[in-house]
């Protein structure tokens, strides 16, 4: 077999330090997006509760006020 010289090996190590970024990068890109998507989840979920809290509110206020009249 013929010998491999020094800038096919450096190649080949330039190449899988690469590809080990990349993949990183992948995986990280990946949670993020799964954590961005549960914040979002949780923050429509909130929003959904200051709403049902601010028709409460509305509501507490009209029968105080009707209470006090």
């Amino acid at each position: 077999m013929a010998k491999k010289d020094g800038l096919t090996q450096v190649g080949e190590k330039v190449g899988a330090a690469l590809g080990k970024a990349n993949r990183e990068a992948h995986l990280q890109a990946r949670k993020f997006s799964e954590a961005s998507k549960i914040a979002k989840k949780e923050l429509k979920d909130i929003s959904k509760r200051v709403e049902l809290l601010k028709k409460q509110l509305e509501k507490t206020a009209k029968h105080l006020k009707s209470a006090l009249e």
